[in-house]
Formats: structure tokens, sequence, C-alpha cells
């Protein structure tokens, strides 16, 4: 499973969100969209959104820290 979340360095909803994934040991590339344009583009064609954080899993894009549909594509139990 791929996950990346697009984020940047000042974004408390940010911080949180990896701090989650970290706790249920989950790999994710970090990509900070505030320093890699083309990483950016990236992720506003493919969300729709220049707000972060946005994950993306296994191709599919969740805008925030949707906690529910986070846990339900990682399989997380709560």
């Amino acid at each position: 499973m791929e996950v990346k979340v697009f984020s940047t360095p000042v974004c408390p909803y940010c911080y949180t969100l990896k701090e989650f994934l970290k706790e249920n040991n989950i790999e994710f590339k970090d990509i900070d969209v505030s320093q890699d344009e083309e990483e950016q583009k990236r992720m506003v064609e493919k969300s729709g959104q220049m707000a972060v954080p946005v994950v993306e899993i296994d191709g599919e894009m969740v805008i925030g820290f949707d906690r529910e549909k986070i846990c339900k594509l990682l399989n997380i139990k709560e």
C-alpha cells in the first residue's frame, strides 16, 4: 500500500495526521508542497484542492484529516 501525505511544515492538521499514521505504524511519504512546486501542481490536479493536508492512499485522494475515511482505506480498527 502506498501512502503519500501532501503537507506544509506550518500546518497543524498535517502534523496531527502524520502523528496518527505513525501511531498506527503506517509508512508514508511526506511531501512538503511548500518546497516542491511539481508535487503541489500534481496534488491540485488530482484533488482539486490547494489546502493541506491531502492524503493519497493507493491513488485515492482524501482531503484533510478525514479520520473515518483514512481508517477505512487503511483498514485501521478504532
